[in-house]
């Protein structure tokens, strides 16, 4: 692990004009052409060394406009995860009034306990809760993918959400379209049914399959342009506080997943010059996206000019490093992202990765003054057997979590997820937590 690290440093300060050269080798296919499951082992990978490439480069935000309309936080972030089982409408009657009252309990129970972050799920599955040009309506609020459910819920959040005087990270899987049976049908406008669907070959490897799963190429341009642009008409049509993107990246290690595109990689490259590894050539993919959308985040367009680009990796950095995810680059090079926030979904007494050694190394990887970081905490573990019982040792882990993050000067925290703030398991460890946390006015 320290000898990747060291390499990657190495890495990091080539002259801008090699790096150019690396990411143009690394992620240029051939016209023809055009990543939860996330590794979810806490069990430490030895990954692959990680090729640093060009970011964005960084502007100045706009200053005018109506970029007044997001919320300013004074003092630590305290978020909560809203995933898209908390917006599923199923068992309603789907209609606009029924959400928004389950919207608006989110809301008061959020800031009944503390918080003053929303991360609302807003494109969990290659779909939208929003009109969009690029990806169907989610099947959360109509029970079917591509139905229009004839009001805006995403207009409708933002709004509620900063009236209640809290910021809105809209929550974007960029990657995943299918996961374990769900959405249980795609819609025939679904950008897989169309690109598999047609009598085009070129156009089939812009998705690919894992078992049953289904992703986005990252590797092909013209995906990495859809999710860009997808990204771009949230911040340019809703004042957003931020982009949020999770640790769903390449879903696997396994070389065939996307070989055919490795391979079409591979054969691109001029006669003496050396191909990067698999793994390398992955992560380029995936910095290539994520420069990408800091770049669209940061348009001048965006109807928030304050509005971030931020991204939760796994906690275990060499999981990350495995799916592509090129945490070091992140956290010390502009142009990439406004914040980190490692889930350190573990406590103190976890057997192979402790809190504190995680939330150190974090601390210890995010070196460019301009990127915030924030901690993750499992506050659905608490009380629960998992990690070997050692979330039932105590009932204010979590609270000692904060503790020791605000000891280390971390910018805030965000607790996954909100159904778990009012939930008997996690009963105790709330009480404890809100003795420090304060509840919001």
């Amino acid at each position: 692990m320290q000898h990747n690290r060291r390499l990657w440093e190495i890495k990091r300060f080539l002259p801008m004009g090699l790096a150019v050269v690396l990411l143009a080798a690394a992620v240029t296919l051939c016209s023809v052409l055009g990543p939860g499951m996330a590794l979810q082992t806490e069990e430490e990978i030895e990954p692959d060394s990680s090729q640093s490439v060009t970011p964005h480069q960084e502007e100045e935000p706009a200053t005018s406009g109506p970029g007044a309309e997001g919320v300013a936080l004074e003092g630590e972030m305290r978020a909560v995860w809203v995933p898209f089982m908390s917006l599923n409408m199923q068992g309603t009657d789907y209609s606009e009034e029924a959400f928004r009252e389950k919207f608006d309990a989110i809301i008061a129970g959020a800031k009944q306990a503390g918080a003053n972050t929303l991360v609302v799920h807003v494109r969990p599955f290659g779909d939208a809760l929003y009109p969009s040009s690029s990806f169907p309506w989610s099947h959360l609020v109509t029970g079917e993918q591509g139905k229009d459910p004839g009001y805006d819920p995403l207009a409708y959040m933002v709004e509620a959400t900063h009236q209640a005087g809290m910021q809105f990270h809209a929550w974007v899987n960029p990657l995943r379209i299918q996961i374990s049976g769900s959405p249980q049908q795609l819609s025939a406008e679904n950008p897989y049914q169309q690109w598999r669907g047609d009598s085009e070959q070129e156009n089939d490897l812009w998705v690919l399959d894992y078992g049953e799963d289904k992703y986005y190429n990252p590797a092909v341009p013209q995906v990495r342009e859809l999710i860009i642009n997808g990204v771009k008409e949230i911040v340019e049509n809703y004042a957003v506080d931020a982009i949020h993107f999770d640790d769903y990246f390449y879903p696997t290690t396994d070389s065939t997943f996307d070989s055919a595109s490795y391979n079409e990689y591979c054969a691109q490259l001029g006669e003496g010059e050396t191909p990067l590894a698999q793994s390398d050539w992955r992560t380029a993919n995936i910095n290539a996206l994520i420069s990408g959308v800091y770049g669209a985040v940061h348009s001048a367009q965006a109807k928030n000019a304050q509005v971030q680009f931020g991204i939760s990796p796994q906690g275990n950095t060499g999981n990350c490093l495995a799916m592509g995810a090129d945490v070091y680059a992140w956290g010390s090079v502009a142009g990439y992202v406004d914040y980190l926030c490692p889930q350190i979904y573990v406590n103190f007494d976890h057997p192979l990765l402790p809190f504190d050694q995680m939330a150190q190394e974090w601390k210890s990887l995010v070196t460019n003054e301009k990127v915030k970081l924030y901690l993750g905490l499992a506050l659905y573990k608490a009380g629960s057997d998992v990690d070997e019982g050692t979330w039932q040792l105590s009932d204010d882990i979590i609270r000692r979590e904060v503790e020791y993050g605000r000891q280390m000067g971390c910018d805030g925290f965000m607790l996954y997820s909100y159904d778990y703030l009012d939930n008997e398991q996690t009963k105790k460890e709330m009480e404890n937590l809100l003795t420090i946390w304060g509840q919001t006015s």
